[in-house]
């Protein structure tokens, strides 16, 4: 996307957003979704959107249950219609035949949303409401299945080619740094001043991605701090009174938190494709970076030692490195996935796991997931397509040599434990 088509779909949307007035359809919202859908008018479409949308916003939690339950029954599938739009297919292959079984295989909820999209303003109260859905779910299959439609859709509406990267910065609109504020979901922020000294100095970065339709709305930021070197602590990034200096002299760029901002858009995948531009961007701003790096936390690492079995509260610093590297390089989930959630992020973006930190996160929370240890993931610009492939195709870990000596080391002491305890 353009900027000039940024901007106007920008002046757009802010021009636009507030519907016109009218007495509002009091029939219940399930009966008004059904007339959605079979409604061929677009006036009278838009105004039954804009009452359904409107409507659910004042709906209490039952009742909302009750109306994602109304539409995942009533506008779903026909099993009979889809076999037997099938079978005409398969026996006549032609434009209409198959036209026929896209139609039947469709469920009617998804051009439900579509035409509630139409309503100006409308993306981001199907996002919220996507959020609702999560939220209720509690794993039913049926609701199970409403979700993916809607993730389904919004797949497409929020792609790549729509979204647009802008820098956050400390001139930016208080209303959007306030959201910073707010969304940040690794390292909190804790004051206005905490958030001044990630954004104003020279050697500090912020991005997010925007789309069009939700311009005040950050769907997921990334924080990035321009380094000599690559960091080993998180406290020393975020320093008080740390020196800051020339962003020319950095040869490091180091992603040090990635946040994702709507609950509603879970499982929508954004940050492969930020972290990748922002690096792009960067490297071509300032020709003397060579590195990019992670300095990310290790979600599962605690959780999944007293899974284990193994006590980690009094471990030292040097042996609780040794044993995050082989947990990060040989713990699985669901058959061959790594078990921590961002490994198997940054892994399946195509990054290796380049190096392990002890005593690199020692807030309260940092201790608690993961024993204060931190881990770079190293982002080779020329390889993360390759990288990608791999993961993908074989699950196999990429790591530096010293990542997989520290892990060799960690099994052999569970092994000589191991001997000893038997």
């Amino acid at each position: 996307m353009t900027l000039l088509a940024d901007l106007l779909s920008t002046v757009f949307e802010r021009r636009y957003r507030q519907p016109a007035r009218y007495l509002r359809n009091d029939r219940p919202l399930e009966e008004l979704a059904g007339d959605l859908v079979g409604s061929a008018g677009e006036t009278s479409g838009l105004a039954l959107a804009q009452d359904i949308l409107s409507g659910f916003g004042d709906l209490d939690d039952e009742d909302k249950l009750v109306f994602f339950r109304t539409v995942a029954g009533r506008l779903n599938i026909d099993p009979e219609k889809v076999r037997t739009a099938l079978d005409a297919y398969e026996k006549n292959p032609c434009k209409a035949s198959y036209r026929d079984f896209m139609t039947a295989s469709e469920p009617r909820r998804q051009e439900l949303f579509r035409r509630l999209n139409r309503v100006p303003g409308a993306t981001g109260t199907l996002v919220n409401m996507r959020a609702d859905l999560l939220r209720l779910g509690d794993k039913d299959p049926e609701l199970d299945a409403l979700d993916l439609d809607l993730r389904h859709l919004f797949a497409s509406w929020f792609n790549r080619g729509f979204l647009v990267l802008r820098p956050i910065n400390w001139e930016s609109p208080a209303h959007i740094l306030e959201k910073i504020i707010a969304y940040e979901a690794v390292h909190a922020i804790h004051s206005w001043d905490d958030l001044r000294r990630r954004l104003e100095p020279a050697d500090r970065r912020c991005f997010a991605f925007f789309h069009p339709s939700m311009p005040d709305e950050p769907l997921i930021f990334v924080e990035v701090a321009l380094t000599k070197g690559i960091a080993n602590s998180i406290q020393s990034l975020l320093a008080e009174d740390r020196e800051a200096h020339p962003a020319e002299d950095a040869d490091t760029a180091v992603f040090y938190s990635i946040s994702n901002c709507q609950a509603g858009l879970a499982n929508i995948s954004f940050g492969n494709s930020l972290i990748k531009q922002v690096a792009s961007d960067l490297a071509a701003e300032l020709g003397g970076l060579k590195t990019f790096v992670t300095l990310s936390p290790i979600p599962g690492l605690t959780r999944w030692l007293e899974r284990e079995g193994v006590e980690w509260h009094a471990a030292a610093p040097e042996e609780m490195k040794a044993t995050a590297a082989h947990y990060l390089l040989n713990a699985k989930s669901r058959g061959t996935r790594p078990f921590d959630p961002v490994a198997r992020f940054h892994l399946g973006n195509g990054a290796i796991i380049h190096a392990v930190h002890p005593d690199a996160d020692t807030s309260d929370k940092g201790r608690a997931q993961s024993g204060g240890t931190m881990v770079n993931y190293l982002y080779d610009l020329a390889k993360v397509a390759q990288n990608h492939e791999k993961f993908a195709t074989t699950q196999e870990v990429m790591a530096a040599d010293a990542v997989k000596s520290l892990a060799r080391s960690a099994a052999l002491q569970q092994t000589s434990k191991g001997n000893a305890d038997a």
